[in-house]
């Protein structure tokens, strides 16, 4: 049986030294990319493969980093992961996933896990605002998405995104709005439902009565599709022109509930969500929506949690608008037979 390659071997094949294959293996940004080409060249050609597990018992550390979602099987999640695996192999890490299932304490669980292995470090998109309070590691720990702890965050500017919503189905003509908000626990859901509601306010105090309905629930498929049905069985004249979602599987089940009714979306319904899921541009009518940028977001975290001095303030990216065929202008027969009714109604459905 021939002999393993060593780091040596790699070194003298590249011409480098011992210590730069070691920043190379390390994912440290400062070697330069020619001999960063040449110790990788080297690898590949004499097959080298690092002893991991020698190395996490002489650093403390391995080249693995962990990540907790709340819901692998939301589609939004399983992008956001599939984004932060690629983010990792760019920088030379592997990704160890766990779903916490929305449970604060299985996502606890999760991250002493991690911690137990010698993660490099850990990203946690929190399953609420309350988890990771007790968390105390010198191991560097990113919120992505969803603040977990103090733990600096990064995200869509959920804020700046919900506007863009608001601003869409106003400029369509819509002044009879219903907001189906995500749960109040998570400071993305508040963030997206105060910048909705707050921008249709000022629309209504600007330019003449808006009505607004907010009820709330859950990002998933079920709670659209319930909330919706419940909207859209009202006589024609009292329920709403258009539905803005607080995530994509609600309004894709608010699209759902307009077909069982036949109500025709976009001619009589608009719909939108957010987040851009895969499923929103397969959908008919494909989804209006706010696109949250994954890729650039997983990037971002990965390179927070791996540089040196770690920077400890949050950072938020914009999102964009992305039009498709569920939002349309406002059906103006029924806006006419629609009464008067005041600015803003509420209704928690």
């Amino acid at each position: 049986m021939s002999k393993m390659p060593t780091v040596k071997d790699v070194a003298e094949y590249a011409g480098v030294s011992v210590g730069t294959v070691s920043r190379v293996l390390s994912g440290e940004a400062a070697v330069k990319p020619l001999l960063r080409e040449r110790v990788n060249e080297a690898i590949s050609a004499l097959g080298y493969r690092p002893n991991v597990t020698a190395r996490a018992l002489r650093t403390s550390r391995t080249d693995i980093i962990g990540l907790v979602v709340p819901d692998i099987t939301n589609p939004f999640f399983a992008q956001l992961a599939a984004s932060v695996e690629r983010a990792a192999l760019e920088c030379a890490h592997s990704l160890m996933l766990a779903s916490s299932h929305n449970d604060s304490e299985a996502e606890q669980s999760h991250v002493s896990a991690f911690l137990d292995r010698s993660v490099r470090g850990i990203i946690v998109v929190a399953s609420s605002d309350g988890s990771g309070l007790d968390l105390s590691t010198s191991v560097p720990v990113i919120s992505l998405d969803r603040r977990f702890g103090a733990f600096p965050l990064v995200s869509t500017n959920h804020a700046q995104a919900a506007t863009l919503i608001a601003d869409h189905l106003y400029g369509l003509g819509h002044r009879h709005i219903a907001y189906i908000a995500g749960p109040a626990d998570t400071e993305a859901g508040r963030m997206r439902k105060e910048a909705f509601v707050r921008r249709i306010d000022g629309f209504g105090k600007a330019y003449g009565p808006v009505e607004l309905e907010i009820a709330h629930g859950r990002f998933d498929y079920e709670s659209g599709e319930r909330i919706a049905r419940e909207l859209l069985s009202r006589p024609p004249q009292s329920r709403p022109t258009a539905i803005a979602a607080a995530s994509d599987q609600q309004a894709i089940g608010a699209l759902r509930a307009a077909r069982d009714l036949k109500i025709d979306v976009p001619r009589k319904l608009s719909i939108t969500g957010f987040d851009d899921i895969s499923l929103a541009n397969l959908v008919v009518p494909r989804l209006t929506t706010v696109r949250q940028p994954a890729d650039m977001l997983a990037r971002r975290a990965v390179r927070l949690l791996l540089e040196e001095p770690r920077g400890m303030g949050d950072e938020m990216v914009d999102g964009s608008l992305i039009v498709r065929g569920s939002s349309g202008p406002c059906p103006q027969p029924d806006a006419a037979a629609r009464k008067s009714k005041p600015v803003h109604g509420k209704s928690d459905a």
